[in-house]
Formats: structure tokens, C-alpha cells, sequence
């Protein structure tokens, strides 16, 4: 029987930080979602065995119904003796608009990714968990869900619901020994910020810069020990000293 940890948007970024140290920390076996980018899923699969883990990966699009169920139930099927003890609900995408220039699209696939992955995923690996009366459910949002950031409504709406939605659940399976908990990263080096005016934000943040992927994985990596089993309906912010 194996212990596994699944990763949703793990192939790069935050979620390839979160994977690798959950290998490393917990001795997990790592279940890498992705949903395009095949060569940067298998490129974190091969770091975190190269460094003694072990990892496989698994290819569904989040906001796709039919294709979460189908992937994680015969996933399930295959390997019937392991359980998912922990899930990072981490993908996510951005679609920057000023809100009066939004098109559908951009609405609709930025709250789409964070609140409907978080349901359809979540949905299915919290059956086994009520089963195991135990599991760590944890949701990467953001200081957008917070604080609320121009040009970001969407992001902004889609964070946000997502923390609500975490603090709900929690409530919802602590007496199974489940907790669930919200991590709101501020300004993170990422593919997401890599195009921001770096310089003039790091004065709005007191530590004067931006955080790390591996900062943000260390913070996760706790939340799933055993170390934080009285911790859940939390928000966590890692972000500098920038708060809502």
C-alpha cells in the first residue's frame, strides 16, 4: 500500500515546488496532475525520483467533469490498496481584464479552473477519506481573494470563493479527522508574476521582495504533517507583510 499526495497543476511553478517537497518531507507517492504540458509533468516526475521519491503522472483538465472522474477512477481501479491521505487543490490560471473589458471567456475559465477543479477533484478524493476518517484537503489561493486586486475581478472572485469554500468543507468533515485549509500566497516568483514590475511592487511589500515556489511548498508541506493535525478552516498567508 502506497500513501500518495495528488498535486492538481503540478507540472510547473508553485505546484512542482509543493510535489517535490512532499516527496521529500512525507515519503509520498506523488500523483502529478497537468493538464497540457507533458514534458514539464515528466520532467518533475523524473527530479523527485532522481532525489529518491516516487511519482507518477496523471492528465486531466480540472474544469472538465467527465475527464477528472475518469482519470481518478481508473486510477483508483488500478491501484485499489493505495489511498490519497493528501490533496492541493493548486491549479489555476490567470486572464488579467479591467472588468468592463472582461469577455466570457476570460470570466468564465479563470473561476471555472480554481472552483470547479476544486469541486470535481475534491468530490472524489474525500470518499476514501471519510472511509480512512483521515486527510489534509489544501486549497492554494491568493492574496487576490483577500485583498482584491485591479484588473483581477476574476481571479480576484474565483480565490475568493475558493477560500469561503474551504472554510465551509472544514466544517464539514473535521469529525472525520480531515482538515481542510486555505494557503493565500502574496506575490510568488512564478510563471504568473514573471511579466509584473517587479521593482515598483517590492516597494509595496515589507520585506521588499518577492516570496519563492519553494517558500509557498515548505508552508504546505507542514500543513500535511502531522504537526498541524489541530489546524484546519484556516487562511495562511505567506506574502511579505502585505495583508488584506
Amino acid at each position: 500500500m502506497k500513501k500518495c499526495a495528488l498535486i492538481t497543476g503540478a507540472s510547473r511553478g508553485i505546484g512542482k515546488a509543493i510535489a517535490i517537497q512532499l516527496a521529500k518531507d512525507h515519503s509520498y507517492h506523488i500523483l502529478i496532475n497537468y493538464s497540457i504540458n507533458t514534458v514539464a509533468a515528466n520532467a518533475t516526475k523524473d527530479q523527485i525520483i532522481t532525489e529518491g521519491g516516487s511519482a507518477e503522472v496523471i492528465q486531466f483538465n480540472v474544469q472538465n467533469k467527465l475527464e477528472v472522474s475518469n482519470k481518478l477512477m481508473e486510477w483508483k481501479e488500478n491501484n485499489p490498496d493505495d489511498i490519497v491521505e493528501v490533496l492541493v487543490n493548486n491549479a489555476g490560471i490567470t486572464k488579467d481584464n479591467l472588468l468592463l473589458w472582461m469577455s466570457d471567456s476570460e470570466w468564465e475559465d479563470v473561476v471555472d479552473v480554481s472552483l470547479k477543479g476544486f469541486y470535481y477533484v475534491t468530490n472524489i478524493i474525500l470518499q476514501d477519506m471519510i472511509k480512512l476518517r483521515k486527510g489534509r484537503i489544501i486549497n492554494i489561493a491568493s492574496i487576490s481573494g483577500l485583498k482584491g486586486n485591479s484588473g483581477q475581478t476574476n481571479y480576484s472572485a474565483a480565490k475568493g470563493g475558493l477560500i469561503a469554500a474551504s472554510k465551509s468543507l472544514s466544517q464539514e468533515v473535521a469529525r472525520r479527522g480531515i482538515t481542510v485549509n486555505a494557503i493565500a500566497p502574496g506575490f510568488i516568483h512564478s510563471d504568473m508574476t514573471k511579466d509584473l514590475p517587479e521593482k515598483e511592487i517590492k516597494k509595496f511589500i515589507p520585506l521588499r521582495r518577492f516570496g519563492t515556489a519553494e517558500e509557498v511548498a515548505h508552508l504546505v508541506s507542514f500543513i500535511a504533517s502531522d504537526k498541524a493535525a489541530y489546524i484546519t478552516g484556516e487562511v495562511i498567508n505567506i506574502n511579505g507583510g502585505i495583508y488584506s
